[in-house]
């Protein structure tokens, strides 16, 4: 059904539903600093750059003041918010700000809140976990196993391992992290392993699992901090490359 009010001309290509493909568009480029030096285009302006109704953009940029990328004030409009003020820990947020170029800073930055929380999720997955907790991180390790053998997706399923323990935590703040470590986890791996060559260590993360299993919370803790680690390494190592050329 056509919306009430939107143009049949000129609009972007936003997928079916308009609000959330003109968020997804807006956002991006607040991220990528489309706007750093130009003042934020007005309500009427969006809509008529994009072909949507003034509805559609007012939903839109409610949204993004939410996530802490626009604010509003009298007299002065809609502007951008510096990055401080953005929130990081939203999806979205987090997803277009790591679809920027490669930043080995952004990178050890999340590194880093992973380093603080995964470790301690693993030691509560251990003393605290059910039985079906536990057995959705064996199901998570079983998919890294798979994957070696080609009969998984090696991402899907190392991000699966990871989730599996924030939930069996039992802590319903790590909980909560589920989206943005899996987001984050998305394009960190896929960064980790391009510049590694190869996929996680299953061995590593079977090290993790067995503890958490044998209830053993300081060797999940210091198992889970052994891979996180590892990755801070490479990290340093990269930052110590010569810049090319």
């Amino acid at each position: 059904m056509k919306e009430l009010g939107r143009p049949d001309s000129g609009r972007t290509d936003l997928g079916r539903n308009l609000t959330y493909g003109l968020l997804n568009a807006m956002g991006r480029a607040i991220v990528i600093g489309e706007y750093q030096d130009r003042p934020f285009p007005t309500e009427a302006e969006l809509a008529r750059q994009h072909g949507v109704s003034r509805s559609v953009t007012r939903e839109a940029v409610k949204m993004l003041t939410a996530k802490g990328l626009l604010s509003a004030r009298p007299r002065q409009g809609t502007i951008v918010q510096p990055p401080a003020r953005w929130n990081l820990f939203d999806s979205d947020v987090l997803s277009w700000l790591l679809e920027r170029k490669f930043s080995a800073e952004l990178l050890r930055q999340f590194s880093e809140l992973r380093v603080a929380i995964e470790p301690e999720a693993a030691a509560l997955a251990a003393r605290c976990g059910t039985a079906a907790d536990h057995a959705g991180i064996s199901a998570g390790l079983a998919r890294m196993v798979a994957a070696e053998r080609g009969d998984d997706d090696p991402l899907e399923a190392d991000i699966a391992f990871h989730v599996a323990v924030l939930a069996a935590s039992g802590n319903p703040f790590y909980r909560q992290f589920h989206d943005m470590v899996g987001t984050a986890l998305r394009t960190s791996i896929r960064m980790t392993n391009r510049i590694k060559g190869r996929s996680a260590s299953v061995e590593q993360h079977s090290a993790v699992h067995d503890a958490i299993l044998a209830r053993d919370t300081e060797g999940a803790r210091a198992a889970m901090h052994r891979i996180i680690a590892d990755v801070l390494s490479l990290i340093d190592s990269v930052e110590a490359m010569p810049p090319a050329g």
